[in-house]
C-alpha cells in the first residue's frame, strides 16, 4: 500500500515538473520574442510598425521612427525595381535607412506574410543586407533595410556617370562577397533560401565596397498574394536559367546560373541585355560563349580594366562558364563556386 502511494506521488511530481518546465519554456520564448521586436500600432492608418531589436535600432524612439517613415515623399526616392520603390529614410545626421515600398492588392493583413518577414529579419551575415523591420498597412508594406552608401553593382558598372571604374581587385572582392552571401542562403539557412532574382542591381555595396546581397525572399513574399501569380515572373530577363522557362520552378541551381551572369558582367562590363546584343538578337551569355568557341577570349574583358592578371581573370571566366552550363546538374553548387573563386587569390584566404 505504501509503495502504491509512493509511486502515485512520484508520478504526480513528474507530471507537475513537466508542466512547469513547459510553462517556463513558453514564458522564456515569449520574453525572447518581446526582446526581439518592438511593435507600434498606428491607429490613424490601421498600420503596424515592427522593428527587430538590434544595436542600431536600440537607441531610436519607435514613435519618431514611425513619424519620419510616414513623411517619406518622392524627394526621398533613391531607386525603383520590380518589387517596389526605394526611399532614403534619414533619422538624424548619423542614422539612415533604405525603405522599400511594396504595393498590396488586398486589404487583408496576411500573417503568413509577416512571418516570412520575421524570418528574413533573423538573417544576419556580413554579405547580406540586414532587414531591420517593416510597416504593414492595408494597401502597402514598407520594408526597412540598412542603407548601402555605394549603391548597386549595376549602377557602378552601367550607370550613366560611371565616375568610378572598378579595378580587377575590387571586382574580384565583389564576386567573393556576393558568392558568400548566396552560399549562406543556400547552405547555412534552415530551411535553405532560394533568392530567385540574383542580378547586379541586387548586389549592393557598403562603405568598404563589400558586396551585400539584397532582396532575398521578396519573390516568395510577393507570390503569397494570389493576384500576383499570373503576372509576376520570379527573376529578371537576361539572368534567368534556361530550365526556368520550361518548368517555372526556382532552384538553387537557377541562382547559380544567375550568379554566373553577374560574374560575366564583372568581367566584361556589359549588361546582360545590352542594346548591341538586342540588335543582334543575342544576349551576354550567348555572345561570351561564341567568343570562347572562336577562341577570342581577349575580346571579352572590359576595356576599362587596367593592370590586371590575365590568368586570374581567365580563371574567373572559367568559373562563370561552369555556372552557365545549360544542364543544371552540371553546374556546381554555390559553396563549390565560392571555394573555386577563393582559390584564384588563395593567399588572401590563408
Amino acid at each position: 500500500m505504501g509503495q502504491t502511494r509512493f509511486l502515485g506521488l512520484y508520478i504526480t511530481i513528474c507530471i507537475l515538473a513537466f508542466v512547469i518546465s513547459k510553462i517556463t519554456i513558453a514564458i522564456l520564448c515569449y520574453r525572447r520574442w518581446q526582446r526581439k521586436q518592438l511593435v507600434i500600432q498606428d491607429s490613424f492608418s490601421d498600420g503596424k510598425l515592427v522593428l527587430f531589436r538590434s544595436p542600431k535600432i536600440k537607441s531610436l524612439k519607435p514613435t519618431t521612427f514611425l513619424k519620419k517613415t510616414m513623411k517619406l515623399t518622392s524627394k526621398d526616392r533613391i531607386g525603383s525595381g520590380g518589387y517596389g520603390t526605394v526611399y532614403r529614410l534619414i533619422i538624424n545626421e548619423s542614422t539612415s535607412f533604405a525603405v522599400k515600398k511594396l504595393r498590396r492588392e488586398t486589404r487583408e493583413h496576411d500573417r503568413g506574410f509577416e512571418r516570412e518577414l520575421e524570418s528574413m529579419g533573423d538573417i544576419k551575415h556580413r554579405n547580406i543586407v540586414t532587414l531591420y523591420g517593416y510597416y504593414a498597412a492595408p494597401d502597402y508594406n514598407l520594408l526597412i533595410y540598412e542603407l548601402m552608401p555605394n549603391g548597386s553593382l549595376d549602377t557602378i558598372l552601367h550607370g550613366k556617370t560611371m565616375d568610378k571604374v572598378l579595378d580587377w581587385d575590387a571586382r574580384y572582392k565583389i564576386a567573393i562577397g556576393a558568392a558568400r552571401g548566396i552560399s549562406y542562403l543556400h547552405h547555412d539557412c534552415i530551411p535553405r533560401i532560394i533568392h530567385r532574382d540574383i542580378k547586379s542591381s541586387n548586389i549592393l555595396l557598403d562603405e568598404n565596397m563589400d558586396a551585400r546581397v539584397s532582396d532575398f525572399g521578396l519573390a516568395t513574399l510577393m507570390e503569397q498574394d494570389k493576384t500576383h501569380v499570373s503576372t509576376l515572373v520570379a527573376g529578371t530577363f537576361g539572368y534567368l536559367a534556361p530550365e526556368y522557362f520550361d518548368t517555372g520552378r526556382a532552384t538553387t541551381k537557377g541562382d547559380v546560373y544567375s550568379f554566373g551572369v553577374v560574374l560575366l558582367e564583372l568581367l566584361t562590363g556589359r549588361k546582360p541585355t545590352d542594346e548591341a546584343f538586342l540588335e543582334e538578337g543575342t544576349k551576354l551569355v550567348t555572345w561570351v560563349k561564341t567568343v570562347v568557341k572562336d577562341k577570342k577570349e581577349e575580346h571579352y574583358v572590359d576595356n576599362r580594366l587596367e593592370c590586371y592578371c590575365m590568368d586570374e581573370v581567365n580563371e574567373a571566366f572559367v568559373i562563370a562558364l561552369m555556372c552557365l552550363e545549360t544542364d543544371p546538374s552540371k553546374r556546381p553548387n554555390m559553396l563549390e563556386v565560392l571555394k573555386m573563386l577563393e582559390k584564384i587569390k588563395a593567399d588572401q584566404f590563408v
